[in-house]
């Protein structure tokens, strides 16, 4: 087997560096700071370091550690929310475009897993298609370039754990590293032991017992590994020995389902426009319904009739909303929807509509208490809560929720969270 890792390093701050550059040169955000850099959200929430610059972690600040921490490590640092959702859809987009190279794929999306920022690829039998493995590297790299910002390091070898050496060893913006098949034993053996384990204990074990590179645990026999650390020790030796330990697993792409009507006329007011977004939201929800599958977002593409218009009315008004859960009630998508044209109605007449729904996953079910008649009211109430802040503000809606019932200071007992599916995703007007 032939696996192609391509390494981000630092990714999350990568991303969130190129929205708010790209926010600056559109005059709609302040450019970014200087350093320290933490991100991850404010101090004085209850989440963990996702990211940090080089400044920041000269101070001691380090992914995973909480942000209360990394504020007293670093109290001059600037502290930024994630963005988790775009996040997303760049990693999502840059799948897809590996997708069209290979239909093995397999990485992770969720900006908090410590897997961000990596992508494998498995490349047996591309050469036909594509060219040598260089030229397939070249080809990938050049396609994700409008995608992930900067080049990521790449590696190639026969084992998932030799690809991810490789890649985190080869130079940035350089040439990749290319594993000859069979070889990657003899490629491993000058790295450090360290690499072979994520047990702290085991790496500072192995130090002590004078095991400082892979080559040396790799000449010790496997009785004797398994003897000293155990089940553990038998995994040093296969990857060592550039042995096969996790079975390569691509990932399923998300569905996404798209339908689009024409109005003829196009139509002005929301009631005509409400009927076609009924019919749409009505058949999807059908479809997800005979599948066994829900939604978490609905992408609601208006198209303007220019024939008429004022000048400088865009072509389409684009709207993304994600829903408060993964949901098939074609009611609810159309009612939520609603809401934000309410909100904001097109300036236009309107020629088409288009819904997509996206996050496309098995529909969960919901266990019923036996003595409990309203056991649904929880979600009604927070559809109802979604809409009432897409009508008055998501600023003026919030969720309480119980953090600590047993701290010392009331005010740390509770919080106000944001409700879930009001947050506004992207509107973009062309």
């Amino acid at each position: 087997m032939r696996l192609l890792h391509l390494l981000w390093p630092h990714l999350p701050l990568r991303l969130a560096k190129a929205r708010m550059e790209a926010a600056s040169a559109a005059g709609t955000s302040a450019s970014w700071p200087p350093g320290p850099i933490v991100l991850g959200g404010q101090p004085w929430t209850d989440g963990t370091v996702v990211d940090a610059d080089p400044l920041a972690r000269a101070l001691g600040a380090r992914r995973g550690i909480p942000l209360g921490t990394a504020h007293r490590l670093a109290p001059e640092a600037t502290f930024l929310d994630l963005a988790p959702d775009a996040d997303r859809d760049a990693v999502e987009a840059a799948c897809e475009r590996l997708a069209v190279f290979s239909p093995g794929i397999a990485g992770t999306s969720d900006v908090a897993d410590p897997a961000f920022g990596r992508i494998a690829v498995h490349v047996d039998g591309l050469v036909r298609l594509w060219g040598v493995e260089e030229v397939l590297v070249a080809r990938m790299t050049d396609a994700l370039a409008t995608v992930l910002p900067g080049r990521p390091q790449a590696g190639i070898a026969g084992t998932a754990f030799a690809a991810s050496v490789a890649a985190a060893h080869a130079a940035e913006g350089g040439p990749s590293v290319l594993v000859p098949p069979g070889d990657d034993e003899r490629f491993l053996a000058p790295y450090p032991a360290g690499l072979l384990t994520r047990d702290a204990d085991i790496r500072a074990r192995l130090g002590r017992f004078g095991l400082r590179t892979i080559g040396a645990v790799a000449a010790l026999p496997r009785s004797a590994l398994v003897a000293r650390f155990g089940d553990e020790g038998a995994r040093l030796h296969a990857r060592a020995h550039g042995e096969e330990l996790e079975r390569f697993r691509p990932r399923t792409a998300p569905e996404r389902m798209l339908l689009g009507l024409s109005l003829e006329p196009p139509a002005e007011g929301l009631e005509a426009i409400r009927f076609v977004l009924r019919r749409l939201a009505a058949a999807l929800a059908d479809q997800l319904q005979a599948r066994g599958r829900a939604a978490g977002l609905a992408r609601l593409v208006v198209t303007h009739d220019l024939a008429f218009a004022r000048r400088g009315v865009p072509p389409q008004l684009r709207l993304e909303q994600r829903f408060p859960e993964p949901t098939a009630d074609g009611e609810a998508i159309e009612r939520l929807l609603l809401a934000r044209l309410e909100r904001e109605p097109p300036p236009a007449a309107v020629a088409r509509l288009e819904l997509e729904l996206a996050l496309v996953e098995p529909a969960r079910g919901q266990q019923l208490p036996l003595f409990t008649p309203q056991a649904a009211r929880d979600a009604r109430l927070a559809w109802q809560l979604a809409r009432l802040a897409i009508a008055f503000g998501t600023d003026r809606v919030r969720r309480f929720e119980l953090a600590d019932p047993e701290a010392p200071v009331p005010e740390a007992r509770w919080r106000w969270e944001p409700v879930a599916g009001a947050a506004v995703l992207g509107e973009d007007r062309p």
